[in-house]
């Protein structure tokens, strides 16, 4: 069983940076691929990142390529996702997710939310213009 609590939300303008992390509990958390979905209101939850436990390969929706980065820290038992250059449309409740131990390498493997177990509760990220 793995607990998830994110951190770091909060309101900022656009063009402006904010740093999210994730605390994991109760497992071995260097066995663990992490990801960060999004949800809007009104809108579908939706991939934005991820990190396999394996090597740390990274994967990014397309719509956060080269703004966002996803990083780990096993030591800390946390993941973050660095977002820069923050849009309005990053507005939303960003979630924290972990797939069962030891699965995912892959952009198809990772990026879809039924290949996750265990969810955090989520932080707001409220991005004005």
């Amino acid at each position: 069983q793995v607990q998830l609590v994110e951190s770091g939300g909060g309101l900022v303008q656009a063009g402006g940076s904010l740093r999210l992390s994730c605390a994991a509990s109760g497992s071995t958390f260097s066995d663990y691929s992490m990801g960060w979905f999004r949800q809007a209101p009104g809108k579908v939850r939706e991939f934005v990142a991820a990190i396999t436990w394996l090597g740390g390969i990274t994967h990014y929706a397309e719509s956060v390529k080269g703004r966002f980065t996803i990083s780990r820290d096993n030591a800390k038992n946390t993941v973050y996702l660095q977002m820069n250059s923050l849009k309005p449309e990053d507005t939303a409740v960003y979630y924290c997710a972990a797939p069962p131990r030891q699965f995912g390498r892959t952009w198809n493997a990772l990026s879809t939310q039924e290949a996750y177990r265990y969810w955090g509760q989520g932080t707001q990220v409220t991005v004005s213009s």
